[in-house]
């Protein structure tokens, strides 16, 4: 999904690996991986994003995402 980081891409991949991992291990289907996965985006943009920025950063995060799964 990202397009240009601060992050290598063996970084980025490892990562994501590992919560893919997770998810499989603990045979999470679609929708709980779906709530899980919204639920530490949530939780990342309260603890991490200032409430004045908040709206916007998830305002872009859904949209990205939304382009990312379009054909």
């Amino acid at each position: 999904m990202p397009q240009n980081s601060r992050y290598t891409t063996a970084e980025f991949e490892t990562l994501m690996n590992k919560v893919i991992l997770t998810l499989e291990e603990n045979d999470a289907g679609r929708d709980l991986s779906l709530m899980v996965l919204g639920n530490v985006i949530t939780h990342i943009l309260q603890t991490q994003v200032s409430p004045d920025k908040r709206e916007a950063m998830a305002d872009q995060f859904a949209n990205v995402l939304k382009k990312s799964v379009q054909g």
